[in-house]
């Protein structure tokens, strides 16, 4: 069904779990970098000075979740896993765009076979009133679009 205005990026629910288990709860603040790149090629002979897209392997971006720090165990624990070498440390994790009555909108991205590449805490300061945030960076094997 279609929509007269376009869709806020303000409302948004990211889903991080297992195949067939739930993940763990977190909200997060920012969730940015979700995208793929082509594959280019130019050789020096070419006429023109643009690169031509080409078929081939494409590289997906990195994906950054910002969020405020919790009391929840369970990135916690995807965090050991991933760092202990552990063979489920994979997840299926969703992103689902919402409307402003907080229902899902046809814009749903997928990244297959995604794990935790960096993660960064802080800066903590004592004469701040900022909420704690987390870093997450997530790198990923495949991309779908909902």
């Amino acid at each position: 069904m279609g929509r007269d205005r376009q869709v806020g990026r303000f409302n948004y629910v990211v889903h991080i779990g297992a195949d067939n288990t739930t993940g763990p709860a977190a909200g997060f603040q920012e969730c940015s970098g979700i995208g793929m790149e082509g594959p280019e090629y130019r050789g020096g002979h070419e006429q023109e000075n643009s690169a031509l897209k080409i078929k081939g392997v494409n590289k997906n971006n990195d994906v950054t979740l910002k969020r405020g720090v919790i009391n929840s165990a369970g990135l916690g624990d995807w965090l050991n896993q991933i760092r202990d070498g552990g063979l489920g440390a994979f997840r299926t994790v969703t992103i689902d765009l919402q409307n402003e009555q907080h229902t899902a909108v046809t814009r749903r991205w997928k990244l297959a076979r995604a794990r935790i590449i960096k993660h960064t805490s802080g800066p903590l300061n004592a004469k701040g009133t900022d909420v704690a945030i987390e870093e997450l960076v997530l790198s990923f094997e495949g991309l779908e679009t909902e």
